[in-house]
């Protein structure tokens, strides 16, 4: 595959604080890489460096001649007062294209991320859509890469899904920034993790997210191992020097520069590993033994005429760790406030043990104050705060959070989002709880930032209820979840697997009903036998050709990606029907990429 983008020697500060420095890497034809790394390493600003919207300050950018680029920002800016269609156009007016060429590019992009109607302002459009919209400008503009920072912002979790398969059946390569480790299994080939925790300042491994991270670990350790050996090295030399320093003029010169040189290294190792620092999350609870902490039974709540949800019984005790799921709308935030006591059922009943503590993350981190200093919000009162019975200094206190001394008095709204997360999570672990009430904790944390609140959440003792779109946080963390269609359905999952599954089966049954009530009635083909646990001669067969067969999946899809082109000038019946087949071949290559990791895991005995 020949290079699209290169880049040599990529450095970039802010003010005396750099972000990265001397990066050099290639990104090839038909890459999907996903990019990561920890907050405030750089890689919104490496995004827009390789999408040319960002100078930096040394290296150089090079892009293969006539290749074609798009770049879909973190925030979705659109001009204000244009339609939804014209915004596309934007992105066109550059293009050498012909007018009525143009049209047709946006018609299809449009229909292909799921837009009805184009003529309604941008600006009356939900978080999910408005990332929709910009997807869709992207697409228009037909690239050979594609840029994405934080794609799943603000798509729910079927969004979240609908973006895997639109990622995974595309015929172009594409960098995709995110958090998201389940988004990341599913649409990326190739991992670059940017730190400084690096000698290069990256890290690069061919192979699926799982893959990564176990190179990742071999090559830390290593790190490590090397780190401890030149600390022995420079101890003992320190010790020499030390008894011999009448002998030291007569040492040869070379040895003297060796051990400073050694010296060097290991301080440059030692920041290195400090780099690599996470936050101390650890969630106080009140030791509470009550069975019951709360009870809600039929509890129902509609809002602006719209019913959310009805017939709720939720029982909270120590241990439980409950989900709630659903589309964008859904009503998951008003069903949590709900259990918060901040809003009153319509009908049924939510009582609370007597005494109960609860402690609620806000969506938006909206508790925080944005004028007050860092040191205030983390220590309201004096220099110390008091966690689990012992005094802590807030300089010590705010360092736990990876904030450094020189913070200390800056105002909380001039921190990164992930910093604030970081900031309300240090507020709550002061306040001893019964309940946990967590309505979007994992938005704008990195990915060392979330297992460390996995682990926290795992561990804590009361009762939690959490609403996230992160699934990977989720399945590791809820007992069970209950799952919000937006039409007023409820559902009681085990997984959010399993939800999805309910979400994708109900939206096919719909769609069966209209097809019946347009032809005759087919029969229903039976259901397929269950699979033994353990793979079968058949299966073995399966998983030996499973690469050619997702190879195939992925050029039929590539060849209907093609007809969605061909049938823009047959009318827009035709351009919908292209692109629902384009989209059963970006799910057939989901599925089967799944049903591989399946028999993969099967193989080898996980």
């Amino acid at each position: 595959m020949s290079v699209l983008l290169g880049a040599q020697g990529l450095t970039k500060a802010f003010g005396v604080r750099p972000l990265f420095r001397d990066l050099s890497f290639d990104i090839r034809e038909g890459e999907r890489i996903g990019l990561i790394g920890p907050n405030g390493a750089g890689k919104s600003t490496l995004l827009k460096i390789l999408a040319g919207t960002l100078p930096a300050d040394a290296g150089i950018r090079a892009i293969r001649r006539s290749a074609r680029l798009a770049f879909v920002a973190q925030d979705d800016v659109f001009t204000p007062g244009h339609t939804i269609r014209q915004v596309v156009l934007d992105a066109l007016a550059n293009d050498d294209s012909e007018e009525h060429e143009k049209e047709t590019a946006a018609s299809i992009a449009l229909t292909q991320v799921g837009f009805d109607d184009d003529s309604r302002p941008a600006a009356q459009l939900s978080g999910g859509w408005r990332k929709r919209l910009s997807i869709a400008r992207a697409l228009a503009q037909k690239p050979d890469l594609l840029l994405m920072d934080e794609p799943t912002n603000h798509l729910d979790l079927p969004g979240i899904v609908w973006l895997e398969r639109l990622l995974r059946g595309a015929p172009f390569g594409y960098v995709v920034a995110t958090h998201d480790r389940a988004f990341l299994r599913a649409v990326a080939d190739d991992i670059l993790e940017i730190s400084r925790v690096y000698p290069a300042g990256y890290f690069r491994a061919k192979g699926t997210y799982d893959q990564f991270i176990d190179r990742r670990e071999e090559f830390l350790e290593g790190q490590a191992r090397l780190r401890d050996s030149v600390a022995n090295q420079v101890r003992r030399e320190t010790e020499w020097l030390g008894r011999k320093a009448a002998a030291r003029t007569r040492k040869a010169a070379s040895r003297i520069e060796d051990a400073l040189d050694r010296r060097g290294e290991l301080a440059d190792l030692q920041a290195r590993t400090a780099a690599a620092a996470t936050a101390g999350i650890d969630f106080v609870s009140t030791g509470r033994q009550s069975r019951k902490l709360l009870v809600a039974e039929g509890v129902a709540k509609a809002m602006g005429g719209r019913r959310l949800f009805s017939g709720i019984d939720i029982m909270l005790m120590p241990g439980t760790r409950l989900g709630l799921l659903g589309p964008n709308g859904s009503g998951k935030s008003v069903m949590l406030r709900t259990i918060a006591g901040e809003h009153a059922p319509d009908a049924g009943t939510v009582v609370p043990a007597e005494g109960l503590r609860r402690v609620m993350f806000e969506q938006g981190r909206s508790a925080l104050d944005p004028n007050q200093t860092l040191r205030r919000a983390l220590c309201p009162a004096g220099d110390e705060v008091h966690f689990r019975g012992r005094p802590v200094h807030v300089t010590a206190w705010a360092r736990q959070f990876l904030f450094q001394a020189e913070q200390i008095d800056v105002p909380v709204g001039s921190l990164s989002g992930g910093e604030q997360a970081r900031v309300r999570m240090a507020q709550m672990m002061l306040q001893p709880a019964d309940l946990l009430l967590l309505d979007e904790p994992t938005n704008d944390l990195d990915i060392p930032a979330l297992e460390v609140l996995e682990e926290a959440l795992t561990d804590f003792p009361g009762a939690l209820v959490l609403v996230s779109h992160d699934r990977e946080l989720m399945d590791r963390v809820c007992t069970e979840v209950i799952g919000l269609d937006g039409a007023g359905g409820v559902g009681r999952y085990a997984t959010v697997g399993q939800w999805l599954a309910a979400l994708e089966k109900a939206r096919k049954e719909a769609d069966a009903a209209e097809a019946r009530a347009a032809a005759p009635a087919q029969r229903q083909a039976p259901a397929p036998k269950a699979k033994p646990k353990k793979l079968s001669y058949k299966e073995q067969g399966e998983l030996d050709g499973m690469e050619q067969a997702v190879q195939a999946a992925e050029d039929l899809a590539a060849r209907r990606q093609e007809a969605v082109q061909q049938a823009s000038s047959a009318g827009h019946a035709a351009l919908t029907e292209a692109c629902r087949v384009l989209e059963e071949s970006q799910r057939e290559v989901e599925r089967l990429y799944a049903r591989w990791q399946e028999l993969e895991s099967r193989s080898a005995g996980a």
